[in-house]
């Protein structure tokens, strides 16, 4: 018995694909006609193709991309194949509603900005000079992507050092950022030292200057949001009539352990002088 062959008109309405999908399918190799007719050049598809061409349907759907069907319909054991497709998507989707979570987030603190309810004023002051133990990594460019990755080893490794060198934990933590080029960002980490400051391997002792006039913000929760927090700061600065004029730091004076909570409290610092 002849195999049932439908037209690429019909074919395309079984599966709720365009003609134009059909076709791009066909150039690609992923679901090719069964028959062509050499002298129309018409495509016929077989009714046993209808559930390669469902299965894309589904998997477009839920947004899998074609390089992933491709190697789906190549492999020996198709429901193992689908099964890891179907895993993986779902966390990538899992991971995509966090991060659109975290937008909402971010764009309810900036309309609380706005409306004047999301955070401290800015104050200018005198930042008085400290000592420091400090460790130090390049990272690829500022921004919590960035950054993120360098500080949680960094902070790591120089707890190490400190108590292997018999050196307390003092807060509060304070962090600054040194920009060396367009694509090289020195992030330091430290520790207040003592009145009498000890040096060791695994750290340096830094001495931080004077910051005659500083912009300062106090910025409330976990680090989520302190990207808008610095943008509040730098706006009212520069609407203030001051500009930048040195590195950045962040003084940890309420943080309690190493992952940012609820409950951290951040003064922001931006050295300023009147343009």
């Amino acid at each position: 018995m002849a195999s049932i062959m439908y037209t690429i008109g019909e074919f395309a309405a079984l599966g709720r694909v365009s003609l134009r999908m059909l076709r791009h399918y066909d150039a690609i190799g992923l679901l090719q006609p069964a028959r062509v007719d050499e002298r129309t050049g018409y495509r016929f598809y077989a009714i046993d193709q209808l559930p390669l061409l469902l299965r894309i349907a589904e998997l477009r759907e839920l947004g899998v991309g074609l390089d992933r069907i491709a190697e789906l319909s190549r492999a020996d054991d198709q429901d193992a194949a689908l099964r890891d497709v179907l895993d993986t998507r779902r966390r990538e989707l899992e991971a995509s509603v966090i991060g659109d979570r975290a937008r909402i987030a971010r764009i309810e603190r900036r309309l609380r900005l706005l409306e004047g309810t999301a955070m401290s004023d800015v104050i200018y002051k005198q930042v008085d000079p400290v000592t420091v133990y400090a460790a130090s990594q390049y990272a690829p460019g500022m921004g919590p992507e960035n950054v993120g990755p360098v500080v949680g080893p960094l902070i790591g490794a120089l707890d190490e050092a400190l108590i292997a060198a018999g050196r307390p934990l003092l807060e509060p933590g304070i962090f600054w950022y040194d920009a060396e080029g367009d694509d090289r960002f020195a992030v330091h980490v430290s520790y207040v030292a003592e009145a009498e400051p000890v040096a060791g391997p695994g750290y340096d002792v830094v001495e931080l200057p004077e910051l005659p006039i500083a912009a300062t913000l106090i910025h409330r929760g976990d680090m989520s949001g302190i990207g808008e927090s610095w943008a509040a700061l730098m706006e009212k600065a520069v609407a203030d009539g001051y500009r930048v004029v040195g590195a950045c730091r962040e003084v940890y004076l309420e943080a309690d352990g190493h992952v940012p909570g609820p409950d951290w409290v951040t003064e922001l610092q931006a050295p300023v002088a009147r343009v």
